[in-house]
């Protein structure tokens, strides 16, 4: 049954979330606009929500745990598995208090509704892969942006999703230049478990009724802190809590 409802329900899933992408596009732009980035946030806090609870059409359970007790006076770093594009939504729904920008590769900076907008317009890093001084020169500023206002900033060390779920070496500098630029920041691990489950066959058919769970980890203290053995540390944390 499992079977037949992920083969009936993932073109009803792939619509929902591509409709939703291009009918909250209009909202960001003319909440930016006439209102302000107060009102484009709000209208992407609204998009996340709506993308989030669209895994319950998969008959997804959904469950968020450990995201109380953030501190709201220092920027954070949030150090995130990476498992498929659903990790992105998850991220800024669970963190909406925090404001949090994105590391992204240059390319979905353009010509995806809604994705790009806020990607471009929310202050976020977009770097060029084959360009490394352009992109520490980008996640540098982003460090700085969130020093200053108490932002939070997402960043996936693996660099590139697990379609297995099983947790790929943390890169070190993305890291490292974020610490650099905002010496005040704390370091949440946050994990993400169910993605690559709910994707085992692509994105055709996904399947039906997977556990999909978010959990932010007791947050670290980098001061001090060698960025080697720290986001070595980082790295064990998540696979020891997604069992690995």
């Amino acid at each position: 049954m499992r079977t037949f409802l992920g083969y009936l329900l993932t073109p009803v899933f792939h619509l929902y979330f591509g409709m939703v992408l291009v009918i909250f596009h209009p909202f960001q732009v003319l909440g930016h606009k006439i209102f302000g980035d107060n009102a484009r946030r709000s209208v992407v806090d609204a998009l996340n929500f709506f993308l989030v609870k669209g895994l319950y059409l998969m008959g997804c359970s959904i469950k968020f745990k450990g995201l109380e007790n953030l501190p709201s006076n220092r920027p954070i770093i949030i150090v995130a598995n990476h498992q498929s594009l659903y990790d992105i939504p998850a991220v800024v729904h669970g963190f909406k208090k925090h404001y949090p920008k994105f590391i992204s590769k240059i390319e979905l900076g353009k010509n995806l509704p809604s994705i790009s907008y806020n990607l471009k317009h929310g202050k976020s890093a977009l770097i060029d892969r084959k360009n490394g001084s352009q992109a520490v020169k980008e996640i540098f500023k982003l460090g700085r942006l969130i020093q200053a206002n108490n932002y939070a900033a997402c960043i996936f060390p693996e660099g590139t999703r697990s379609k297995t779920g099983r947790v790929k070496k943390f890169r070190e500098a993305g890291i490292s230049t974020l610490l650099r630029a905002a010496p005040d920041a704390i370091i949440v691990p946050f994990v993400i478990d169910g993605h690559n489950r709910m994707m085992a066959k692509g994105m055709f058919p996904l399947k039906f009724g997977e556990k999909i769970s978010y959990t932010a980890l007791e947050p670290i203290e980098p001061k001090g802190q060698e960025v080697e053995q720290l986001v070595a540390d980082i790295q064990q944390l998540i696979k020891k809590e997604l069992n690995q």
